[in-house]
């Protein structure tokens, strides 16, 4: 004879406990009520003010001297001699806003032919120098 304790025998139970399950979600519930007020702060940001009589200045054109491997300069498309060359670029180096004096160069080309340009437009007082490259395999 077999005793029965209640239920329908000795099968699993059907019934699942959730007491546990309530008291994570009741806990979290908790932590997000105290959190969620504090994640909508405010920021203040003094941000800038444009300044509408302001007018931008156009840039000058740019200067392109070209060095070719033998030293020959030309100062836009223009042969040029060292004299003349230090001559542009002292008047253009008085204009305001000053332009930019940008250099090409043949990848050949000396250094020191680069490095004495240089010397003379920083002489007469170009202070906006920049390097112009060429794409492709050379």
């Amino acid at each position: 004879m077999a005793m029965s304790t209640g239920g329908s025998g000795g099968g699993p139970m059907a019934e699942i406990n959730v007491t546990p399950l309530v008291d994570v979600m009741l806990v979290l519930l908790i932590i997000f009520m105290i959190t969620a007020p504090l994640m909508s702060h405010k920021i203040r940001i003094d941000l800038p003010q444009a300044n509408p009589n302001v007018v931008d200045q156009p840039q000058p054109e740019p200067l392109d001297l070209a060095i070719k491997e033998n030293g020959d300069l030309f100062l836009n498309d223009e042969p040029v001699t060292d004299a003349i060359l230090q001559s542009q670029l002292r008047v253009a180096a008085q204009k305001n806003p000053q332009p930019e004096l940008q250099i090409r160069a043949d990848k050949p080309t000396q250094w020191q032919k680069i490095a004495t340009v240089m010397a003379e437009a920083k002489s007469v007082g170009m202070v906006k120098l920049g390097f112009m490259t060429t794409g492709g395999n050379e």
